[in-house]
Order: structure tokens, then sequence, then C-alpha cells
């Protein structure tokens, strides 16, 4: 594919399509617990949940590590790779989040390498020095680099990607109506773009994040009598 800008956009858009076989909408990142619990109970409550995340969650750690990847020219730095793979999988407090990330991550991989063959060399070669345990952001990170998606595009797509899919696990447990779900992600738009605007300079040693809550419900979530997503 001719790397124009349309074909970049369009690489973009099919990278944080929620229909990519990756997973994603079978987690709730232990949105089902504070649900459950009676935290959340209404839209502008779930909404202010979601903005938080996004302005001190994990979410920016994340973020962080895609632009560290993404913008590599060649990707040949082997030990940058899994230097902020190792930083993922020590940053993760609970295992539960771990989890997800490795195996949306994993799946990510060969997917790419099943979709570009031309590129299916190269993406073998990163799944064999990053083993069984390639995070989602670094795969994301790679994606982005391989199909030169410019950073601060593949930010906000990444991001509306994420806020898209919990506003989809909230639809189904509040429950939300449609147009409301949709009126939330609408909303949070001006904090997406700050955030995005904010991470893509940021320096390693200024990273932050608080998610210890996120971790104890998702650790909370995994011993929920009933549920609908995986933990």
């Amino acid at each position: 594919m001719k790397n124009d800008s349309s074909s970049k956009l369009l690489s973009l858009i099919h990278l944080v399509n929620s229909s990519l076989p990756l997973g994603g909408y079978n987690y709730s990142s232990g949105f089902e617990y504070v649900i459950e619990s009676g935290c959340i109970h209404e839209p502008q409550l779930f909404c202010g949940l979601i903005n938080d995340e996004l302005l001190y969650g994990f979410i920016r750690i994340e973020l962080a590590v895609i632009v560290k990847n993404s913008c590599l020219s060649s990707l040949q730095s082997v030990s940058h790779l899994n230097y902020w793979n190792r930083y993922l999988h020590g940053f993760f407090e609970a295992k539960e989040l771990r989890r997800q990330s490795i195996q949306m991550g994993n799946s990510l991989l060969k997917l790419l390498g099943d979709l570009d063959q031309a590129k299916r060399e190269s993406i073998g070669e990163y799944r064999q020095v990053l083993g069984k345990d390639c995070h989602y952001a670094i795969a994301f990170g790679i994606a982005v680099a391989l199909w030169e998606i410019e950073p601060k595009d593949a930010v906000l797509g990444y991001l509306h990607s994420w806020v898209t899919n919990l506003v989809g696990a909230g639809v189904k447990l509040i429950p939300l109506g449609q147009t409301q779900g949709q009126q939330i992600i609408y909303d949070l738009h001006p904090v997406i773009a700050t955030v995005a605007d904010e991470l893509i300079e940021q320096n390693e040693d200024h990273l932050y994040a608080c998610s210890w809550g996120s971790s104890l419900a998702s650790m909370n979530h995994e011993t929920m009598y009933s549920r609908l997503f995986r933990s």
C-alpha cells in the first residue's frame, strides 16, 4: 500500500476499529465491578469516571509507551522494545489487567502479520524477540511505526477506541441508551484532545498515573458471582 496520507488514515481507522478480532469487547477493565457495586448508576457519573481515567489513569502510561515506540523510524532497537514491554509488565498491579493487555497484544501482532504480507517477516522477528508476553501498547506502537501513521493521530485514535469500548460496556451494564452512550463519547472529545496534546510531548521522567482504583476494581471483578465481561 502506498504510504500517502489517505492510506495512513485508512490504516489507522482499521487499527482502531472495534471489529478488529482482538477480544477488546470482552473486557470492562474493572468497570463492571464499579457499576455492580452501585457507585455508577447514571450517565453523568459514568462520564465523570471515564474523564478521570483519561486524566489520571493507567491509559496515560500506555499512550506514552505507544509514542515512544511509534516514533522509531525502523524499530531496530530490540532492547528499546523489551525495556518498555517489561515496564508495562511491572506497572500493571492486577494480573487481570496484565492478562488482558498481553492477550490483546499477542492477537494484534499475529493479525498484523496476517494482514500485511510484505511486513510479515519483520513482525515475526518482533514476535520472536518479545516472546509470548507482548503487551497491547507495544504491538500498537509497532503497527503505527510499520504503517507510518503519525504518532499524534495514533494517540487520538487509541484514546477514542478505548473510550468507545468502555462506553459499549456501560450501555450493557448501567444500562445506557445508545444515544446517551454516543453523547458521552462526543462530550469527551475535548478531554481526549487535551490528553493527546499533553502526552505526545511528555518526557519519560514526568510520566505519572493513579491506577490503584482500576486495579482494585479489576481484582474484585475476578471474584464476582455473576458477570458479563472477562477479568
